[in-house]
């Protein structure tokens, strides 16, 4: 007999209290009491309820060495620092904790380090490098401090070593950078979590007790950030973000492989980092500023009960009042309005995710080409550096912070120009074989997929050109069934989908790695569509021209029709998107500013009652 643990690998669960998100997603920032002394770049160790906040700047005024401890209810001054100081880390317990470096006034910092033993501060061995902005983790006897500004040299990406009695130089961050925060309760397993590098970051690197790898960025770039737990449940939050420099809000939550954003703090602050007090599930945020400097508490808390269900599970709610057999499904998608662009246009390249998005090119207005290149946050746009070649009509593919442009048009001339994008600005690397605008790509920065378009402007030419991207080369694959632009697409190198296109058809192409194959076709014909595509068989296409608001999500056989935008236009900023449940639709035609998010919630779904 075939049975649900047969297939999914598991028994149906049976509980008595529904809950499909995780534990730490249901969590909430509340008001706690003030410290005594209101500051920012005040750093911290311990616990929710049994915290410190050390050192920070008085704004207006000097460095403070002032240090309170928290017992979950109220803030008490114990014995000061022997160095006044911001901008340093403090990582251990309340009653044994050492902090290290930090400014000291204007462009000086400093190499000082001591230890607190629940009494007092006692001064212990330096760092090698003075410095302030920079992150540690782990303990009195086993910490590190990485990273920061030394004041007149350069940022840094230097990490040192403590073993309770001298520091030594380890593995160096791949990304310098100051104003980060730090998490990891142990020094041999740590992240290095957003900064300043010039300008916002997003990255996030993971030290394994000898070197730093790269891992998933943060939605929103961030810095002076705050953040607590440990490698594989930690949060950051509050910070400066670009087009948000004094009041970001904004909570993420790693899980060990990718971020999540949460619920916002009360009062958006910058500075009240490194905080180090808690845990993904119960943490601190004290002090930090806006337009003026803060002496606020807010507490984190996540629900005690947790009980995680991913979408297709089904279980058992055994509740006496209820008693019935639940599906864990999808709810019904649809658009919310999102920030403006700063610049209105249409016929832009896009890359990224509804809540970490990139968009650059376009024109302004018709049919003059731009270079303006924008980063969203899930709420504003920011304006950074442009590309090199203003440009309409390109591909775009990959992440925020590692984006690729191919191809496209000048507003003259079709042009085979290709651009890297690493999260500070764009860099020219190797062209496209065939040079082509209204095209589809997708894919990441190296291992993409470009496909159809037109390579010859003044022509109007279709083509069934593909090519893939390695990182460093492009390369010719097998051709397309059918010749077009305007079309919208495409997936990955192995997996991909083609769709709508001149004329306002609606052939979909999909590709397996080898061939294209024509498949089930688009209920809308379009062209000048976008789309969001993450495989062969899961996409979403909306918008197109003439002024086509019509939504249609791809399950791998047939398209569904779907919630509409809430304006019809064509020209929108493609490849924006990880799949039919996450899309964003910015810009578009006649030149517009507006943007808008598509979601799709998870919902409960009662397949049967077991009650009379």
């Amino acid at each position: 007999m075939t049975t649900y643990k047969g297939i999914k690998g598991l028994k149906v669960q049976s509980i008595t209290t529904d809950a499909v998100a995780s534990q730490v997603s249901g969590g909430t920032w509340s008001s706690g009491n003030n410290m005594n002394t209101a500051r920012y770049a005040n750093s911290g160790a311990g616990t929710q309820t049994a915290a410190l906040a050390v050192g920070g700047f008085i704004q207006p005024g000097p460095v403070t060495a002032v240090n309170e401890s928290y017992d979950g209810s109220s803030w008490t001054e114990v014995g000061d620092l022997n160095t006044a100081r911001g901008q340093t880390f403090a990582v251990g317990s309340q009653t044994a904790a050492i902090t290290g470096g930090g400014g000291t006034g204007g462009p000086n910092s400093t190499p000082n380090a001591e230890t607190w033993d629940g009494s007092s501060w006692t001064e212990v061995a330096n760092l090698n490098e003075s410095r302030a902005g920079l992150g540690g983790a782990g303990t009195t006897t086993a910490a590190i401090g990485f990273a920061g500004f030394p004041g007149a040299s350069p940022r840094t990406g230097k990490t040192e070593s403590y073993d309770g009695s001298s520091w030594t130089e380890v593995g160096d961050l791949n990304q310098v950078r100051q104003d980060l925060s730090g998490v990891g309760p142990v020094s041999t397993a740590a992240l290095a979590v957003g900064g300043n590098i010039p300008g916002i970051t997003a990255d996030v690197e993971q030290w394994n007790g000898s070197s730093w790898t790269e891992i998933a960025d943060l939605n929103a770039a961030n810095y002076y950030n705050a953040s607590s737990g440990t490698v594989t449940a930690a949060l950051s939050y509050s910070g400066s973000t670009p087009g948000a420099s004094n009041s970001f809000a904004g909570t993420e939550y790693y899980d060990g492989s990718t971020w999540t954003e949460l619920g916002d703090l009360s009062t958006g602050r910058y500075g009240a980092y490194p905080a180090h007090q808690g845990t993904s599930l119960a943490s601190l945020a004290s002090g930090g500023r806006t337009t003026a400097t803060l002496a606020i508490t807010e507490e984190w808390t996540a629900p005690a009960f947790f009980r995680k269900f991913d979408t297709g599970d089904i279980y058992y709610n055994a509740d006496s009042s209820s008693g019935v057999l639940k599906y864990v499904g999808l709810g019904t998608g649809a658009w919310a309005s999102g920030g403006n662009l700063n610049t209105a246009r249409e016929a832009l390249m896009g890359a990224g995710t509804n809540t970490a998005a990139i968009c650059a090119g376009g024109d302004d207005p018709s049919p003059a080409a731009t270079a303006v290149s924008e980063e969203y946050n899930g709420t504003t746009w920011a304006e950074g550096n442009n590309l090199n070649q203003a440009r309409l009509y390109g591909g775009g593919l990959g992440t925020q912070t590692a984006a690729i442009f191919a191809t496209g048009a000048t507003g003259t001339a079709v042009v085979d120009t290709v651009e890297s994008y690493n999260g500070t600005s764009w860099s020219e690397v190797s062209e496209v074989n065939t040079g082509r605008r209204q095209l589809a790509s997708g894919g990441t920065n190296t291992a993409g997929i470009v496909a159809a378009g037109d390579p010859a402007l003044a022509a109007g030419a279709n083509s069934v050109n593909a090519e893939t991207w390695n990182g460093s080369a492009w390369t010719e694959i097998a051709d397309l069934n059918a010749a077009r632009r305007l079309v919208a697409g495409s997936g990955t190198t192995t997996s991909a989908l083609v769709f709508g296109g001149i004329g306002g058809t609606q052939t979909n192409e999909s590709w397996d790695g080898s061939s294209w194959t024509e498949v089930g076709d688009l209920n809308t014909a379009r062209e000048d569509a976008s789309g969001a595509v993450a495989s062969n068989s899961n996409a979403l296409c909306f918008g197109g021209s003439p002024g086509v608001d019509n939504t249609e999500s791809w399950n791998g056989s047939s398209w569904t029709e779907v919630a509409d935008l809430s304006t019809g236009r064509a020209a929108l900023a493609k490849h924006v998107g990880t799949n039919n449940l996450s899309a964003l639709g910015a810009g578009g035609a006649p030149d517009t500013a507006a943007t808008e998010e598509w979601t799709v919630p998870e919902a409960l779904k009662t397949l049967a009652s077991t009650n009379a």
